[in-house]
């Protein structure tokens, strides 16, 4: 039962953080609009190589990436608003 509880407060956490990602991050862009899924889909689930140093975490996708600018667009807005 506990189980149970724990796995539906983490699915409800990451509905609001995606929510907060689609209405910060994604506002007037092709992906406003869209559902959870198709942004898991196309945005989160992404091929990259993210390599680690001391002071900075480099994420490196790929140059045919289609959805390349709205991911940099979001982070860009999250961390202006985390400011």
């Amino acid at each position: 039962m506990r189980a149970n509880q724990l796995r539906l407060w983490f699915a409800s956490l990451a509905y609001v953080l995606i929510g907060a990602l689609r209405r910060l991050g994604l506002a007037h862009t092709r992906l406003a609009d869209a559902t959870c899924g198709t942004i898991r889909l196309k945005l989160l689930k992404i091929g990259a190589q993210v390599r680690i140093s001391v002071r900075r975490i480099k994420v490196a996708m790929a140059s045919a990436c289609p959805y390349a600018e709205e991911f940099a667009l979001a982070h860009a807005r999250i961390c202006a608003a985390a400011r």
